[in-house]
């Protein structure tokens, strides 16, 4: 499978639906990731994950993320989602800093019991094999600074057939603040043979270029940078290309943008629930624009599409975009975790082989 250009939208929970991905793949990026589901819930016949893994028809790649903690149940759920809902690429999260999943052992916890990652690995690809279709591995550095994980598991991923490894350049401990540390991303590059993506902190065009240049990786994966702005893939496609140009859309560009995805979200879903989904959108797409906290309230709890409209309909067009909103994050940030919350002893070995994890309430990282 050849990505091109080689620009990922991050898994994200609550987002990257059929609609939000189809808005990226319009705006150049090359692979669009489904938001992920536990490997439990797809063997369980959970109706939730049947709607997770809807995909138009015209969507250029049916792209899966799974979670398990279970190496049977992850065979299992692998050949679901390729044999019954066509997934034509599977990825595997191993990065979700959740404290109610990392005290289970589970999600960003995993890594460190390498016996146990190992085998989840292998499941996954010898499931996957049957049916031809690639595997990736998404990680995070380690639990913390003292307890670094990404070397040996993309080790593992490389010796299992994994196709590339995704590296969420932040440990568990930071979650999604303070900075990602590129240096980690180059070490991956330098210790595997498989294509490594790099992901964390890529806000503009230029930030993806040079990540690539500096770290070497061969793609980059984007998440929360896109939210409310999914032109960023064209910006990163033209930053590849060696273009500096920056999509600097005006408030009645970005509200055009904005009532196509509640449009698309009532395709899929129907009106009713399009319209509580587009909600949490609104905030992201107005960041930084002179919108009255009067609108930003109603926008915050739309009922209908005519309702949308209204709303849209008495922002000023000509705004130009707020360029202080250029080059800063996005999205869910925190504070970093004073410490990872594990299960009792779960540093005491690294084997983790036998092991029951609870990992109903993952959710992607």
């Amino acid at each position: 499978m050849t990505i091109d250009p080689p620009v990922v939208a991050a898994p994200m929970a609550g987002v990257t639906n059929a609609a939000f991905r189809q808005l990226c793949y319009e705006q150049g990026a090359g692979l669009a990731v489904c938001e992920m589901l536990t490997a439990q819930g797809m063997v369980m016949g959970n109706d939730h994950s049947a709607e997770m893994l809807t995909f138009w028809d015209t969507e250029p790649v049916r792209s899966v993320q799974l979670y398990g903690a279970d190496p049977e149940a992850l065979w299992v759920a692998v050949g679901i989602a390729i044999a019954s809902f066509g997934a034509q690429h599977v990825d595997l999260n191993f990065g979700c800093p959740v404290p109610k999943v990392t005290r289970r052992g589970g999600g960003g916890a995993l890594p460190w019991k390498l016996g146990l990652t190992r085998a989840l690995i292998e499941s996954a690809v010898r499931s996957a094999d049957r049916f031809g279709v690639p595997v990736t591995v998404k990680t995070r550095v380690g639990l913390d600074d003292s307890h670094e994980t990404f070397l040996d598991v993309g080790r593992i991923a490389e010796d299992a057939g994994v196709a590339a490894v995704c590296l969420h350049a932040r440990t568990v401990a930071q979650a999604y603040s303070g900075d990602a540390n590129w240096a980690a991303i180059a070490r991956l590059v330098r210790a595997v043979d498989i294509p490594v993506i790099g992901n964390g902190d890529i806000w503009e065009g230029s930030d993806a270029a040079r990540m690539m240049r500096q770290t070497g990786c061969a793609g980059v994966e984007v998440g929360r940078g896109a939210l409310g702005r999914p032109w960023l893939f064209a910006d990163i496609a033209a930053a590849l290309r060696g273009s500096a140009a920056t999509t600097l859309p005006n408030l009645g560009e970005v509200c055009a943008l904005l009532r196509r995805h509640a449009r698309l979200l009532a395709d899929l879903m129907g009106e009713t629930h399009a319209c509580k989904d587009i909600r949490k959108h609104t905030g992201w797409y107005l960041k930084g624009f002179p919108v009255g906290g009067e609108t930003r309230s109603a926008l915050a709890s739309v009922t209908s599409l005519a309702e949308l409209d209204g709303l849209l309909a008495g922002l000023d067009k000509d705004v130009p975009f707020p360029v202080d909103e250029l080059g800063r994050p996005r999205g869910r940030q925190g504070s970093p975790r004073g410490h990872v919350i594990l299960p009792q002893g779960w540093l005491d070995d690294r084997d983790g082989l036998g092991l029951e994890i609870d990992d109903s309430d993952a959710t992607g990282g």
